[in-house]
């Protein structure tokens, strides 16, 4: 079976990009729409400096999470990724290269990921 019949695996990879000012820093989100999963990337200079993954499991009602790189004690990408992958029943992989001197900055950016799973579900 060929790539462009099978479906899902050789599907396009849609990208979608935003911008909002918080707190008089600009944030920058990068999503990634894979096929059943989407990796989005948040942060204010291009840099990866950890990636998260979540994904739903039929034995807890939580999505399971870890941090596949980065700083074990910044616990922000592996919240991000969990609560994401609750909303959308997709994997999740969150890359969140933000300074955590602000939790209010956390509850902004995750509120604005929200709204714009709202206005374009189809991006994610």
């Amino acid at each position: 079976m060929s790539g462009a019949q099978n479906g899902d695996l050789w599907d396009p990879i849609s990208v979608h990009n935003f911008s909002e000012r918080f707190m008089e820093q600009t944030v920058h989100f990068h999503v990634m729409k894979l096929s059943g999963a989407f990796f989005i990337w948040v942060g204010s200079s291009p840099l990866l400096s950890n990636l998260a993954v979540s994904m739903s499991s039929k034995y807890d009602s939580m999505p399971l999470s870890t941090l596949v790189m980065g700083d074990p004690s910044d616990t922000a990408p592996t919240s991000l990724a969990q609560r994401l992958a609750k909303k959308t029943k997709k994997q999740v992989f969150v890359s969140y290269s933000l300074p955590m001197t602000n939790s209010s900055l956390s509850l902004l950016v995750e509120n604005r990921i929200k709204k714009e799973l709202e206005l374009h579900p189809e991006k994610f």
